[in-house]
């Protein structure tokens, strides 16, 4: 078995032991330790270990994008939750949903972001009221009608509203900038009411959601470090103002040069973009250049990999020999269901943006896609939902009950995505000093976090040349961690002399409310000596005694799913793996990157909860009833 297992207390020491305090850090954005801080860790000797400690317990979780009634396609699609009831469920509190049940998460959150479209932010709630200013406008007199109606029309309504976005047409007393404003500061008035430094951190920010050329994904989420005070000095952009992500990029340094504040930008669901999200070439078909590779390194230091439509990580078509990439793939078209062009996929997933970008850089100085990886959810319900026994949907239609099991999550003219295909995902795992807004948004830049599937699992990732086996059974292997390597987001240091290639300590623990760990891999990328992107899957951890077959790979676990009663036994698995890795395929002076990827054993998937629950609920027999949670850890960059 290659894998080492320890007791779940020295585990959890391994998984809470995380970054430094910023004094010993050489720069914050790269995540790098000083070594001649790294002998100890603490303000003063003293017998206790944890007394003075300057690093944090466990991860942060949290959600980054989640939309309420104050986003224009929730409110048309019946979401009646506003930020204010978001933030009070995110925080632990048991709220109503839109269609009248209690909700609640198994465990609260740490921090969240409200990330409601900043087009139309607040305003189709009017339209819904039946304001006489708006109602000379036929079609927003249409939608009152609709929303009013309720049911199929409603939902009409807001698929119209999602289309009229995509082809910017929507009817212009939405897009009055003095009303946008107002209604941003009262969201920020809503958000700051909700922040409680050192227990739970709201954070500000919004999405802005381009959908360039009909529906063509653009979409990045806005996070500020700032609270109300510098948020509210600058109204957000819309794509009113523009579609083009560089022009974004404008914005937000316009908003720093003005307010002294930090912003970062989240793009999400490249599998929806139809070929645009890591083209080489910008929207309006210019080819990218060196200063544009440098503005978006510098303002998207992370990419959302996972939420309910869909898993950008990689596609099967690309990744053949992957067995794990074909999840919840949505690969259909774009936002808007129009249909794929041949090689439109491979501009369209993290692990191809990740090797483009090392290739990019060899073009243009700078490495465009050097990103790390988070999850989140995308919920439209204002109920952050990423547990499969929890999950409430994307939109009020979607949430529980017996009609999911056969509706439509998407429908613009007859193009289809069914309800089924919604994924409950995901979540994102910070590695925070503290929990405020600002140490939160640092490890952000950082890029010293990582994305689930949805569930909570524990993951620490180590890059350097020195760790040895002995490394994986130490009393504070992170200390280990950041003496002798880097963590997740950070660049390898160079090669000491003589050292023969990077070795990774890479560790995971199971969330007590999910399945046990079915293995760990390392994900690989780099350039070949012709210049070829190549990539390999490497097994490096897995639980039981099964043993590499003749093509290298472990089998699988197997599963102990009941779809009939949705339950499972974690009688198969481990409660945690750990091991350090040397990299067999080295070439020095190749660039690489590397990822980790922990795989839980099979569980019950969603539809197997409602199929188990509703008597009624019809299923198809091509509807999958399990799921294989996962974490995708951001990579760890070797540049020779």
């Amino acid at each position: 078995m290659r894998s080492t297992m320890l007791s779940s207390t020295l585990l959890a020491t391994l998984l809470s032991l995380a970054a430094l305090p910023a004094a010993a850090q050489v720069t914050t954005d790269a995540g790098t330790i000083d070594p001649e801080r790294t002998a100890r860790f603490f303000d003063q000797p003293g017998y206790s270990p944890y007394a003075g400690r300057q690093y944090p317990m466990r991860p942060l979780w949290g959600e980054q994008h989640l939309h309420t009634s104050w986003s224009g396609d929730a409110f048309a699609g019946g979401t009646r939750v506003g930020p204010d009831e978001a933030l009070q469920y995110a925080k632990g509190g048991e709220i109503t949903s839109s269609t009248g049940q209690p909700v609640r998460l198994s465990r609260p959150y740490d921090w969240m972001v409200v990330a409601d479209h900043s087009d139309a932010l607040g305003v189709i709630a009017s339209v819904y009221e039946g304001d006489p200013a708006l109602m000379a406008d036929p079609t927003l007199k249409g939608w009152h009608e609709g929303m009013r109606e309720g049911g199929s029309a409603a939902t009409e309504v807001m698929m119209d509203i999602i289309a009229q976005q995509a082809q910017g047409t929507l009817p212009e007393q939405l897009t009055d900038n003095e009303t946008q404003f107002d209604m941003w500061r009262e969201m920020t008035r809503i958000v700051e009411s909700h922040d409680q430094p050192g227990t739970f951190s709201a954070m500000i920010g919004y999405e802005w959601s381009s959908n360039y050329g009909g529906g063509n994904n653009l979409h990045r989420n806005v996070i500020y470090r700032d609270g109300k005070a510098l948020a509210d000095r600058v109204r957000p952009l819309t794509t009113f103002d523009t579609e083009i992500p560089n022009e974004l990029w404008d914005w937000m340094a316009m908003y720093e040069e003005e307010t002294g504040g930090r912003l970062l930008a989240i793009p999400h669901n490249g599998n929806l973009s139809n070929g645009l999200m890591f083209a080489t070439e910008t929207p309006d078909g210019e080819p990218i250049d060196a200063e544009w590779a440098m503005e978006r390194q510098r303002w998207e230091p992370l990419y959302e990999i996972t939420q309910s439509k869909g898993t950008s990580e990689q596609h099967p078509s690309l990744a053949p020999s992957d067995e794990f990439a074909d999840f919840e793939i949505w690969d259909k078209g774009n936002l808007n269901v129009v249909p794929k062009e041949p090689g439109m996929i491979e501009y369209e997933y993290a692990r191809e943006a990740l090797k483009r970008g090392l290739a990019l850089e060899d073009e243009l100085g700078t490495n465009p896609f050097k990103f790390g990886l988070v999850g989140s959810t995308d919920d439209h319900t204002g109920i952050s939902s990423a547990e499969e026994n929890n999950f409430f949907g994307k939109f009020p239609a979607s949430e529980p009950g017996p009609e999911r099991s056969t509706g439509n999550a998407f429908d613009f003219d007859g193009r289809t995505v069914k309800d089924w295909q919604l994924g409950a995902a995901g979540l994102t795992a910070v590695w925070a000093q503290e929990n405020t807004r600002a140490a939160i948004w640092d490890a952000m830049k950082r890029k010293e976090v990582y994305g689930t599937t949805g569930s909570r699992i524990g993951v620490r990732f180590f890059g350097g040349w020195d760790f040895v086996a002995e490394d994986a059974q130490g009393r504070n292997p992170a200390v280990v961690g950041y003496g002798k390597g880097v963590p997740m987001g950070g660049d390898l240091t160079p090669a000491p002399e003589g050292s023969e290639a990077p070795n990774f300590l890479v560790a995971a623990i199971k969330d007590p409310l999910s399945g046990n760990l079915d293995r760990i891999q390392i994900v690989k990328g780099w350039l070949d000596a012709e210049g070829e992107m190549q990539e390999r899957i490497y097994d490096v951890a897995w639980s039981g005694d099964r043993e590499p077959g003749e093509d290298g790979k472990v089998p699988m676990v197997g599963s102990t799913v009941d779809v009939e009663n949705a339950t499972w036994t974690n009688t198969i698995g481990a409660s945690e793996l750990i091991t350090v890795w040397q990299d067999p395929d080295f070439d020095p002076s190749l660039k690489a990157f590397y990822y980790a990827r922990v795989i839980e054993i099979p569980t019950p998937r969603w539809t197997a909860y409602d199929a188990a629950y509703f008597e009624d609920a019809d299923f198809a027999p091509e509807v999958p009833m399990t799921v294989t949670e996962r974490a995708y850890t951001s990579p760890i960059w070797y540049t020779p």
